[in-house]
């Protein structure tokens, strides 16, 4: 009995393709640019990459509020306040996963999103990861319409 709910759990993950509103292909090319925010503003690109869970999508909140709906290959990228911390959040399978953030100045953040394996089904983690690391990630994704979270 085990090994079939590992099974099942197994086969959600890895095939499937979920899917979210999308933004137009003029914005998530604007964003793309990666310019740099000005010295009293700071920028926040959160994406996922992987291949593993492409049935899955997971909301992802920064300081409690709805980002967007994450799936497969896509980005969101959030305007911030610098000098603040901020809370980014990845649903999970049982609870939030949080990772906190100072905003500096005139910087573009980036953080990814990625699946891990979980008992039913997917959970999910997020990482900072340098900026070169997450231009060239991002610059092969779509940037998803932001604010539609199902908490």
């Amino acid at each position: 009995m085990k090994n079939l709910f590992s099974s099942l759990a197994l086969v959600t993950l890895l095939s499937g393709c979920a899917s979210v509103n999308m933004a137009s292909k003029e914005a998530s090319d604007a964003a793309k640019t990666f310019k740099t925010p000005p010295r009293d503003q700071s920028a926040l690109y959160v994406y996922r990459d992987s291949a593993f869970g492409r049935a899955l999508t997971k909301d992802i909140f920064v300081n409690d509020e709805c980002l967007g709906k994450s799936a497969p290959d896509v980005f969101f990228y959030k305007a911030l306040k610098p000098n603040q911390k901020y809370k980014i959040s990845s649903e999970s399978e049982f609870s939030p996963n949080d990772l906190m953030l100072t905003a500096e100045p005139g910087k573009n953040h980036f953080v990814r999103q990625y699946i891990t394996l979980g008992l039913f089904v997917g959970g999910a983690s997020l990482e900072v990861v340098p900026e070169e690391t997450g231009k060239a990630a991002i610059a092969k994704l779509s940037m998803a319409e932001p604010g539609k979270c199902g908490r």
